[in-house]
């Protein structure tokens, strides 16, 4: 994180340009959220966790990696890899947001890996848990990632006395998009049998519909959320760029 100031601050902006970026920007977190809630939270852990006990052998292992793990802790697991790998990543990912200036590039990329990763899990029936446990790590380090970088715009978008009301609302909209989803996510859960789809064939559909919900919606943050040019500290003619962001 640097200290120095954002070049083109919150403060230049003309305060309806303003409002404009930051309609957009709460646009991510009703993007994302549908991953944490329907994907996460809700459908891919029991679903993941019976997928690896069909390939489990009859001692109830699987063996990602040559590695013994028990069927019912193999979506525990990969969840954890996920995490260790995005404490890895993220300040990674922060510092070169920060330094480069460029944001948009990286939280398009991160988003729409994550998306496709979590639109992939359509595939994941039968045995295939090494499939579902990539997946996962893909689409939560990913995931992870951008929601690093879309914070960092909040200091360019927002002045000083508005940034809680604006990530409040932010949280309002995830919040909002992810009961939806869940919502009508259920409804096909539990009426599978009336709509002719199968349990899982049902389970794969929210799966995926996430990552659709992602990957549509991220288009209006990246359309609005503008970039602004790394601003170097004052004396320091040469040096490092420096920038507030995350």
């Amino acid at each position: 994180m640097g200290t120095g100031q954002i070049s083109g601050p919150a403060a230049e902006a003309d305060p309806t340009a303003r409002r404009r970026e930051q309609r957009g920007w709460y646009f991510y977190d009703w993007a994302n959220s549908v991953f944490a809630t329907s994907v996460l939270t809700v459908f891919l852990g029991p679903y993941l966790t019976e997928v690896a006990k069909a390939a489990a052998d009859a001692d109830g292992y699987v063996y990602p990696l040559g590695i013994p793990v028990r069927d019912g802790s193999f979506f525990a697991y990969a969840v954890s890899a996920s995490v260790l790998l995005s404490v890895l990543v993220m300040p990674w990912a922060a510092a070169v947001a920060d330094r480069s200036g460029r944001k948009k590039p990286i939280l398009a990329v991160s988003a729409y890996i994550g998306a496709a990763a979590t639109a992939g899990m359509f595939f994941l029936d039968g045995d295939r848990y090494l499939l579902g446990g990539l997946l996962l790590v893909v689409a939560n380090v990913a995931y992870a990632v951008s929601v690093v970088v879309y914070n960092a715009f909040l200091p360019q978008i927002a002045l000083p006395h508005e940034r809680d009301a604006v990530s409040s609302r932010g949280w309002a909209f995830g919040y909002a998009a992810g009961s939806l989803v869940l919502v009508a996510n259920l409804a096909l859960f539990l009426g599978h049998e009336a709509l002719g789809v199968s349990e899982g064939e049902a389970v794969r559909i929210c799966l995926a519909s996430a990552g659709v919900w992602w990957a549509v919606f991220t288009i209006v943050p990246l359309r609005r959320l503008l970039e602004r040019p790394v601003a170097r500290e004052a004396g320091a003619a040469g040096g490092p760029p420096e920038q507030e962001g995350v």
